[in-house]
């Protein structure tokens, strides 16, 4: 007995150890992973339609830890939804992690899983049908309905045609509305008569006095009476008048229900007579005054003999390869892996060292690696930001012409949805590059003569003709050279901006300049009181206000067209003017970005003098063309590099983070003159567009000062300035001795005499009388008249 005891303790002990049932634990553990294998699947199949072009090709590089992808989950998401959405059901398979997350919850809450598998079922069957509908509504766009339904949606149109899909389409919508929604055509006419049962009841109700008065529900299965009835026809019970008679007047209505009537608010007669107004006529269209205006075509831009594309060597790839793998081999450095990148004038390799190499190892071989390649202008990045490679840049032995005709043709320019859209070029990898300039806010473009400055500025303009119409945009072009941006003079009365009663647009006078940078300031004040009554914070919201006819004109509201100041030489102008020229070029970069004024400032020597700190902190896009020092890389892009450069329109661009190298689009003199004379032969307005009227204050320019109230040492003042021919304050007071002060009412005075001319910045002011005798003469005559 004892035996037979001891092995039933023995096989009941086998069947407790093996259970298929799960513990409380173990459901909260595999719920809660469910649960959250659930979110990682919803996060990597959302972030799938944003990044899977860039993270297609490391689909191959799973077990490459250098190699990062961009999906939120890298490159486990990437795989994982790559394999769903591209190969499986597209935008079905969202329905995975949702049905993962139901069963995690059932497992973690403890929920009973009766009805679970159905949901299984359900959602299965909801994830063919929806996989195929896409696959045949959504043909033209595969990654909605994934390989799955593109293939199924192929395969039926074989054998049924796409009338006979459409039918498998519905009968399958007709199974999943009757079986999982209880669908029924009787269900649907029980519903609308159930309604209009009721409306017509509500209707047809007779509502009278007696309706406030309440009886009690009767005891015996009786008639019930009819509340809406007159009190006498009521039949009363002794017992229920009993109790009715403790019922106030309070309890007797509360279970009446009551109407409420609700009021629309009134609209702002402002509104309301903005709607009628765009009712009537339309929203207002600032481009209606030239409504026949048409922008220039491509025809006047030539190809410069680009039309082929880039070429690609491959004799020189290999070549360049071998020398860049042994350069650094001879100095004990390996490779493990090298990709090539092909611009229009340099080509981009990139290298993964082995592991244990240093980065500055490579970094401090720069020059050895130009020499054993012969190049000119070799760049090394160390690393790449965002990447975990090192990039060495080699010119091409035969570079392309990047044409402005290709960027402006390009779809990524003519779709650009852009308030100042800007095509630079082409970059490394041959893509059009466009930038919009009302987000810069301003740039900053220097380089050494002759390496593209002109034809930066001339790509600038040439974008912005192409894609604004002349009452959306205007040119403020300051040109101290007096030679570059003269063809710009045929297009002044579509395009330009100037002041009131001066003759030429494009500016060249330093005086001039000084004005019109006050004008600017004063139009940027206008503009932001315009702002402040419209109740916005930019220029979009304030013409976007204005097109709706919510702003009357007759408030002083009006369209503003964006305002572009253009400056070729500025080292040119702060040499000459100084303060003057800095200090509202400083206030228009700081506050003008809202109201819609931004300003393209071009030098040749960017030294710390010419590009101080105010101006840099306020000027965040900076591009940079070959330079002749590292001090000047550093200079305009706060790093080196520009110095490398190949120069003929290769250029380095910064918005504030990653510098970008790309290759100026070539638009030559004679196609801007073609462009210029297309406009300026069409109907223009009667004039440039003028800015606010600016009257300065020139140093005691408007101050006469009587004969009596001149200083005592004024004569001798006046014959030290006529023999030296220099009229300046500091050199009457190293001659006469005389303080800052007085020297400058003297200077003032000798202003008003005739005797030197107006203030000109730092220089100094030109004397008017020639010589010691025409000095006699004229104070005689003063005398003589007084």
């Amino acid at each position: 007995m004892a035996k037979k005891r001891k092995k039933s303790k023995t096989s009941s002990a086998g069947k407790k150890g093996f259970s298929l049932t799960l513990s409380t634990q173990n459901k909260i553990i595999l719920g809660s992973l469910l649960i959250l294998f659930s979110i990682a699947l919803f996060f990597s199949f959302a972030s799938f339609y944003f990044s899977w072009q860039a993270d297609q090709s490391l689909l191959t590089e799973f077990s490459n830890r250098n190699e990062q992808a961009e999906n939120l989950l890298n490159k486990f998401g990437a795989s994982v939804s790559h394999f769903f959405m591209y190969r499986g059901f597209g935008l079905a398979s969202f329905i995975l992690p949702v049905l993962l997350c139901i069963t995690g919850l059932y497992l973690f809450l403890g929920i009973d899983r009766k009805g679970l598998l159905s949901k299984w079922i359900w959602g299965l069957v909801f994830l063919i049908w929806i996989s195929i509908a896409l696959g045949f509504f959504a043909l033209e766009k595969p990654l909605l309905g994934g390989l799955i339904g593109y293939e199924m949606n192929d395969f039926l149109q074989d054998y049924t045609g796409k009338i006979g899909v459409l039918l498998l389409l519905l009968f399958g919508l007709t199974i999943i509305l009757v079986r999982l929604f209880r669908f029924s055509p009787q269900g649907i006419a029980k519903y609308f008569r159930t309604k209009a049962r009721a409306v017509k009841k509500e209707f047809d109700t007779p509502v009278t006095e007696t309706n406030l008065s309440l009886e009690p529900e009767p005891e015996t299965e009786q008639e019930i009476p009819d509340p809406y009835t007159h009190k006498e026809d009521i039949p009363v019970l002794e017992s229920e008048k009993s109790e009715s008679s403790f019922l106030t007047e309070d309890d007797a209505g509360s279970d009446i229900k009551i109407e409420v009537e609700t009021v629309q608010e009134e609209k702002e007669e402002t509104d309301i007579l903005a709607e009628k107004l765009v009712e009537d006529f339309g929203e207002y269209d600032p481009t209606l005054e030239l409504g026949n205006y048409k922008f220039p075509h491509l025809e006047l831009l030539d190809t410069h003999g680009a039309a082929g594309g880039i070429t690609i060597n491959q004799e020189e790839l290999e070549e360049n390869k071998n020398r860049i793998v042994n350069t650094l081999r001879n100095y004990k450095i390996g490779i493990s892996q090298i990709k090539a990148t092909i611009g229009p004038t340099v080509t981009l390799y990139e290298i993964v060292p082995e592991a244990g190499i240093r980065i500055s190892k490579i970094k401090n071989l720069e020059d050895d690696i130009a020499l054993s390649l012969a190049a000119l202008g070799i760049r090394i990045i160390a690393p790449i930001p965002g990447k975990g490679t090192i990039g060495i840049e080699v010119p091409n032995k035969n570079a392309t012409i990047v044409s402005m005709r290709s960027v402006i043709a390009s779809s990524k320019f003519q779709n650009a949805e852009m308030e100042l859209p800007i095509a630079f070029g082409k970059t490394i990898s041959n893509e059009t590059f466009v930038v919009d300039l009302a987000k810069m806010p301003h740039m900053l473009m220097a380089g050494a003569t002759g390496q593209g400055k002109s034809v930066g500025l001339n790509a600038v303009l040439t974008s912005l003709l192409y894609k604004k119409h002349p009452a959306e945009v205007k040119f403020i072009l300051v040109d101290p050279k007096k030679v570059e941006l003269t063809l710009y003079n045929k297009i002044e009365r579509h395009y330009l901006a100037k002041l009131p009663d001066v003759p030429d647009a494009i500016i060249t006078d330093n005086q001039q300049v000084i004005n019109t940078l006050n004008s600017l300031c004063i139009e940027m004040d206008n503009r932001y009181e315009l702002l402040k009554m419209a109740m916005v914070r930019n220029i979009k919201e304030y013409n976007t206000k204005f097109k709706a006819r919510k702003l009357n004109p007759n408030d002083g509201h009006k369209f503003l067209p964006y305002i572009v100041l253009v400056i070729d030489e500025f080292a040119d102008l702060i040499m000459s003017a100084g303060k003057e020229i800095e200090t509202p070029i400083a206030r228009l970069a700081q506050l003008a970005r809202a109201i819609g004024i931004h300003l393209v400032i071009a030098t040749q020597r960017p030294s710390v003098n010419v590009i101080t700190g105010l101006i840099k902190a306020n000027f965040p896009a900076r591009l940079a063309f070959r330079v002749t020092s590292k001090i000047d890389s550093r200079t305009i892009l706060d790093t080196q590099g520009a110095e490398q450069l190949i120069g003929r329109g290769d250029m380095l661009f910064t918005q504030g983070n990653d510098i970008t190298r790309l290759q100026c689009a070539f638009v030559d003199t004679p196609e801007v003159a073609k462009i210029t004379e297309y406009i300026g032969s069409q109907r223009a307005y009667p004039e440039a567009h003028l800015l606010p009227e600016y009257v300065g204050d020139e140093s005691g320019t408007s101050i006469d000062y009587a004969i009596e109230d001149r200083d005592a040492m004024f004569r001798e003042a006046a014959e030290v300035i006529v023999t030296a021919q220099q009229g300046s304050a500091s050199l009457i007071q190293r001659k006469l001795k005389l303080g800052y002060n007085r020297a400058g009412r003297i200077i003032d005075q000798l202003e008003a005499a005739g005797i030197v001319g107006p203030f000109e910045g730092s220089k100094a002011r030109q004397v008017l009388v020639p010589d010691m005798y025409a000095l006699e003469q004229l104070l005689n005559n003063e005398t003589q008249q007084t």
